[in-house]
This record gives C-alpha cells, structure tokens and sequence, in this order.
C-alpha cells in the first residue's frame, strides 16, 4: 500500500532544525497523586518515537498534555517550535492524533464525520482528501454507513482517516492499529511508515504492542509511575537487558523494583 500525503497546509513550517516536541520537566498533579513527575524529551522531525509503560504509567496523560487537552502542573512543551502554553491555536491545525478510546459522533456516517473534521481543520480539497483516504484504509464500503454501526477494527481505521485529514507535521498515535486483524495491522503499519517517509513528520506511539514498537520507532521512551526509567532505541534497549524482545525487556523493567 502506497500513500502519498499532500504537502502540509502551513504556510509557515517548522525549520529543519527544531524539533516536533520538546518537553521539559513536565508534571502533570492530581492533588497529592503525581501522573507525571518531571520528564524531559524531545522528538525530531522525521523521526517515531515509542511511548511506553503499564498502565497508570503517565502515557495517556502525557499525551492529552501534548494536545492541550490537560494543564500542566509544572513545566513546558514546545510543538514544532512553538511554546504551547500561548501558541495552542497555530500549533493544533498543523498536528493530529489517533485513539481508540475516543469516540466519534455516532449518528454520523463515516463521510459526514470526516466532512466535519475537515472543516474545522480547513483542509483544502476536502472532498478530494476524504475520497483518497477512503480508499487508502478501505473504508469505501461503510462510507455511508453510521460511525455508530461500524465494528471496532472499522472505528480504528475511521479514528486513523481522521488523523490524517490535516497532513499533519506531527502524528500522536494511541494504539493506532488496536482490534485490527492481523492482515490490515500490517497495511495500517505500512501506511503510517510509507506517510512518514514522504511527509517527513514526526510521530508519537503509545501502544502496548512491541512488534509494532521495533517496527515503526526509532527510540522509545520507558515510563513507570510517571518517571522515564529508560530509553533509546529498541536495538540498544534490546543489548543493555541482554534480551531478544522488547516484551522481554518491557516486562524487566515493569517488574523491577523502584530504586
């Protein structure tokens, strides 16, 4: 599967120098419960990096901070150059995001929803975009078809067509390829590995699956009890625990007792 991403809708893109996300000492508090306490990381253009831990590790809350959707507590985040704390608004048309988790309207076909999501990212040739997307995560069979009816594997691919509407210079992936088969796994893998390459866009992977982690990132980042414990690439990660996988070096470090 080829996939060939119009070029992005900025007028002004980021310099080839700086990065897609630069986090510093970010924390993230809920009354006396710290989700996040004080990381620092940066992404490059061009570049997938891996966002892993269990669950209560601070993922999903460090990224609804990336989106702005959470406060930080403490710290700062710059997107594509940009401190987000006063730039939100000329950040968010140039990223997107992807999740299982999040629904979209239920009475709307899949159509109407990527019809209003193309709005309000004001993506030139909407139309165009929508019927090439379609046909890229073989959604033309339930095109018309209420978001409320699809099977979850068809919903992941919908939430993927979504993300990808705006050619976004930044991709927050979710669980991207959650409850699909096999078979369309790897095309969506494919997709998403063919997009990066032509677009040169940077993205961040949240998933629980370390196939597609070796596959498709650069470096990963290992969170637990919101700290980064450990990181660099899956190759590296793989030679320092002595390991084959990086199930087996997940599962070493979700098991080892903090310091």
């Amino acid at each position: 599967m080829m996939f060939t991403p119009p070029l992005p809708q900025s007028e002004s893109s980021s310099s080839s120098g700086s990065a897609a996300i630069a986090v510093r000492d970010l924390k993230k508090s809920y009354g006396a419960v710290d989700a996040v306490r004080g990381i620092s990381f940066t992404v490059a253009l061009g570049q997938t990096v891996g966002l892993l831990g269990g669950n209560g590790a601070g993922k999903t809350t460090t990224i609804s901070m990336l989106l702005g959707v959470l406060t930080p507590s403490a710290g700062s985040i710059e997107i594509l150059g940009l401190p987000l704390a006063t730039k939100r608004y000329d950040i968010l048309p140039r990223i997107n995001f992807t999740s299982p988790y999040v629904d979209l309207p239920k009475r709307l076909s899949v159509t109407e929803n990527l019809r209003v999501f193309a709005g309000l990212y004001g993506v030139r040739e909407g139309r165009k975009r929508i019927a090439e997307l379609l046909s890229e995560l073989d959604l033309i069979e339930v095109a018309d078809r209420p978001y409320a009816n699809l099977s979850a594997g068809q919903r992941t691919r919908v939430s993927l067509a979504k993300s990808l509407l705006n050619s976004p210079e930044l991709l927050l992936l979710d669980e991207p390829t959650a409850s699909l088969d096999p078979d369309v796994g790897d095309r969506m893998r494919t997709l998403l590995e063919n997009y990066r390459k032509q677009s040169g866009c940077a993205m961040l992977l949240a998933s629980h699956n370390m196939a597609e982690v070796e596959r498709l990132c650069d470096n990963v980042i290992m969170l637990k009890r919101g700290e980064i414990v450990d990181q660099g690439s899956p190759s590296a990660l793989l030679a320092k625990y002595g390991r084959g996988t990086l199930d087996e070096v997940f599962l070493d470090i979700s098991r080892a007792e903090t310091a």
